[in-house]
């Protein structure tokens, strides 16, 4: 079982806040998988193993996405669509966010993965939306992230419809003093 195949398989079982790392949920995660259970305890011998694993492919996909939308729309279009996406990320770790801040060494490295991977790709739209004059230039990559999360975040109790309403007026607030090309 390839690690990417069992993250894809895993998924689901670990976004749910309530999954323990109990035989019956290891067991759930085997079924779910199509492997046997000591296959997942080979590849995640703690639970912290397979968060980790699935946060760190949800950052891929997301870092991802950012080159692919880019050669498929215009600049502040790309941007826009990878923000939204950032939002649809942030908002579906939530139910991990016990976890990730529970001081296990599994996810110390976390922090510094998230920066490496999607600040490069966020700062390479950002920078091509400024450059084509279709959003402003005074705005900072990191604040920004910062303010898609925390829209995603206040946004939880009405569910992912508010977020997206919430993100695209930060993305329409990023256009007003743009300086077209």
């Amino acid at each position: 079982m390839g690690q990417s195949r069992s993250v894809r398989c895993l998924r689901l079982r670990a976004d749910e806040p309530e999954a323990s790392a109990t035989a019956a949920a290891a067991q759930a995660v085997a079924r779910q998988a199509g492997v046997g259970i000591g296959t997942v305890y080979r590849h995640f011998p703690q639970r912290a193993d397979l968060v980790a694993a699935v946060f760190r492919h949800e950052i891929d996909a997301c870092a991802d996405a950012a080159p692919i939308l880019a050669a498929e729309y215009a600049p502040a279009e790309a941007l826009a669509r990878w923000m939204q996406r950032y939002a649809a990320f942030i908002a579906t770790k939530r139910g991990l966010a016990a976890a990730l801040h529970s001081g296990n060494p599994a996810f110390d490295p976390l922090p510094a993965y998230f920066e490496k991977r999607l600040l490069p790709a966020f700062r390479a739209l950002l920078d091509a939306a400024v450059a084509a004059g279709e959003v402003r230039a005074d705005v900072d990559a990191d604040d920004l992230l910062s303010a898609v999360a925390n829209l995603s975040r206040q946004a939880d109790e009405e569910g992912p419809v508010r977020a997206q309403r919430m993100v695209a007026l930060l993305v329409d607030g990023l256009r007003y003093g743009a300086n077209p090309q």
